[in-house]
C-alpha cells in the first residue's frame, strides 16, 4: 500500500543552481530558529538504504531539513528538522499541537525549494520525497549541501517511516510507534472478528477537485488500513486498473449504496462531516438511505496515512465509530 496520490506533496522546484563555493559560503553564516546545535558536523557515519542508493548519513544528525512529503512523518516520530517545506493550513490544523509548533519553529521553504536558502540552514542531513523527476532537477546540488535520502512518491508508507527513522535516528520512536500500532490492529481485529466476517462496507469521500454534486467510493487513504491491516471489506479497483477514487459519481447514484452493510465517510475530530462531504450528507438521497436511517453510515477522523501517529488517531477513531453500530436485525 502506497501513500493517498491525491493527497501527496510534491515540492515545486526553482532553477536556482548552487556551486559548491556558494555552500561552503553558506555554512559561515546560521539560523538556530528550530532545535539542533551549532558547531561542527558529527563526523561518525553510517550507511542508510534509499531511493537514490546507499547514503553515508551522520549517525546523530543535529541540523535536517525535510522536504515533500517527508515534514510530518519525521516530525511526527519526534524529529525537529531545522527546513520544511509547504504544507496546506488544512493539513497542518490535523496535527496534535506540539507537531504545529514544531513545524511552525523551523523555517519554512515553501512550496518552492530554494537551494540557496536550504544552503543557509547548514544542514547535515536532507530528508526528500517528491516526484522522482522533480529530484533529479536538484539531486547533484543537494548532494553539494549535505547528505540526502530520497524516496520516491511509490514508497510504501511503513518503509518510508523506516527510511526516515533510520536516517534521521528516531528509531525509537518509531519502534513505540509500530508497537502501538500493532496492538490497536489487533484489539480491532479482536474486538470486530464477527463484523470483519460478515459485513460489507463501503468507504465514501469528496476532494477538494471533485466536480460539484458528486462523491467517489473512495479505496485510497486510510481506508487502506481498514482493508488491509485490520481486514475489513471494502470495495476496491481490480488489480492493475485505476482506484475507484478516480471516477467521479453523481448524487443520484447514493441509492446504489443500499447493498452495502455500513458506510464510512470524513468526519472531523468531532464527528461530524468534513466541509468537504457536508454536501452529500444534505441530499434527500443520503437521507433516505435505510443504511443513513438505521445508524449504520458512520463519520471516521483521518488526520493522514503517511505516518504511524496519524494512522493511529484514525484507528482510534474508527474503532470508536464501530463501537456505536446498532446489532443486526
Amino acid at each position: 500500500m502506497s501513500t493517498t496520490p491525491l493527497s501527496r506533496r510534491g515540492a515545486a522546484l526553482t532553477a536556482a543552481v548552487l556551486s559548491l563555493a556558494l555552500v561552503l559560503t553558506a555554512c559561515g553564516g546560521g539560523d538556530d530558529k528550530a532545535g539542533g546545535t551549532t558547531g561542527d558536523k558529527a563526523a561518525a557515519t553510517r550507511t542508510v538504504k534509499a531511493g537514490n542508493g546507499d547514503i553515508a548519513v551522520p549517525t546523530n544528525p543535529q541540523r535536517v531539513v525535510t522536504i515533500g512529503n517527508t515534514d510530518l512523518p519525521f516530525i511526527d516520530m519526534g524529529g525537529k528538522p531545522v527546513g520544511v517545506t509547504g504544507v496546506a493550513d488544512s493539513e497542518l490544523n490535523l496535527l496534535p499541537e506540539d507537531q504545529r509548533a514544531t513545524f511552525k519553529n523551523a523555517t519554512n521553504l515553501g512550496d518552492e525549494v530554494d537551494l540557496e536558502k536550504v544552503a543557509g540552514l547548514k544542514p547535515d542531513l536532507i530528508l526528500v520525497q517528491i516526484p522522482d523527476a522533480e529530484f533529479k532537477k536538484m539531486e547533484k546540488q543537494l548532494a553539494t549541501i549535505a547528505p540526502t535520502a530520497f524516496w520516491g512518491l511509490d514508497t510504501e508508507w511503513k518503509a518510508l517511516a523506516e527510511g526516515l527513522a533510520e536516517a534521521g535516528n528516531v528509531k525509537d520512536s518509531l519502534t513505540r510507534q509500530k508497537a502501538d500500532f500493532e496492538g490497536s490492529v489487533a484489539k480491532l481485529k479482536q474486538t470486530y472478528a464477527d463484523l470483519i466476517k460478515t459485513t460489507k462496507f463501503v468507504n465514501l469521500d469528496r476532494y477538494a477537485s471533485s466536480d460539484p454534486g458528486t462523491y467517489v467510493i473512495g479505496d485510497i487513504g486510510c481506508v487502506e488500513i481498514a482493508q488491509d491491516d485490520v481486514g475489513l471489506n471494502f470495495p476496491k479497483a481490480a488489480a492493475g486498473k485505476d482506484p475507484l477514487a478516480y471516477e467521479n459519481l453523481p448524487f443520484e447514484q447514493l441509492s446504489k449504496l443500499s447493498t452495502y452493510d455500513v458506510i464510512t465517510y470524513p468526519a472531523d475530530d468531532k464527528g461530524q462531516p468534513t466541509e468537504l462531504f457536508a454536501p452529500v450528507v444534505e441530499t434527500n438521497t443520503w437521507k433516505a438511505l435505510p443504511t443513513v436511517t438505521s445508524g449504520r453510515a458512520l463519520g471516521v477522523f483521518c488526520p493522514g496515512n503517511n505516518s504511524y501517529g496519524a494512522v493511529l488517531r484514525y484507528l482510534g477513531s474508527l474503532d470508536k465509530a464501530l463501537a456505536t453500530l446498532p446489532p443486526k436485525k
